[in-house]
């Protein structure tokens, strides 16, 4: 499908404030980014560069004061997702090596802290997308989607006791479920199509079989109409805008149509 979808993100400063922004999504498997336009105003000189993860980063210093940041993409999609019921489980000695750093511990998601859970969650379960998609349905199933349980400094365990959370938490129990495991998980944010409300998404992906799919724990069944924008281990890693100096958000909107 071909999506017409954007972000427009206003921020007030107290003064020159350095940002490195991620509001760009890029062409890559599964998605192919049609056209593009990128608005600052007040226009400020910016320097993209690439991360260790792929993500497209905008560096920048915006001035004192009101900033807009806005980018409008028309992107093809699918409007389906892969699955694969059957793929095994990716031995760790078999793993490329930029999968690697995906079965890591990391600041949101303590997989060392978690393999007990783990296996009581996917019990009888074939290691491979059988168990990653037996964490998903747990997840779904057994914490509630609820605004106001969480915060920046939430963590995986946090969530767990809490049995409740955001799109970010979900995927932060995931992936740390699913490294527990010996099975490379890493965070996506992004797009999704008919997403009620319409905000910024997150979810995971899960490394078996010898590729990436796609899981998110917020949802019934799988879904397709994703763009994704950013990719890391958790949310420290994708945050959509970080700013070295005091700043508030005077407003967000995020839109998802078909094109």
């Amino acid at each position: 499908m071909r999506l017409k979808a954007g972000c427009d993100l206003k921020i007030e400063t107290e003064s020159d404030t350095p940002i490195i922004a991620m509001l760009r999504p890029r062409s890559g498997e599964g998605q192919w980014v049609a056209s593009e336009a990128y608005l600052l105003e007040p226009f400020t000189p910016v320097r993209e560069y690439t991360d260790i993860f792929g993500n497209l980063c905008q560096r920048l210093v915006a001035p004192k004061g009101k900033f807009q940041m806005r980018v409008d993409a028309v992107v093809e999609t699918s409007d389906t997702i892969a699955t694969a019921p059957d793929a095994p489980q990716t031995l760790v000695q078999e793993l490329p090596e930029d999968a690697l750093q995906f079965l890591l511990q990391s600041r949101y998601c303590p997989s060392d802290q978690m393999e007990e859970k783990a296996l009581e969650v996917v019990g009888k379960a074939k290691p491979g997308y059988a168990r990653a998609e037996a964490v998903r349905r747990w997840i779904h199933e057994n914490l509630e989607y609820k605004y106001g349980v969480s915060s920046g400094s939430t963590t995986a365990l946090d969530t767990l006791e809490d049995k409740a959370g955001v799109c970010r938490d979900f995927s932060h129990v995931g992936i740390s479920l699913c490294r527990s495991l010996m099975m490379p998980a890493r965070m996506v944010v992004g797009w999704l199509y008919e997403l009620d409300p319409m905000d910024m998404h997150a979810w995971y992906e899960v490394f078996v079989g010898g590729r990436w799919y796609t899981f998110d724990a917020t949802q019934a069944s799988p879904r397709g109409g994703r763009i994704a924008v950013a990719y890391g281990r958790d949310a420290a890693d994708v945050a959509l805008t970080t700013e070295f100096g005091p700043t508030k958000v005077a407003d967000m909107k995020v839109w998802v149509q078909k094109a």
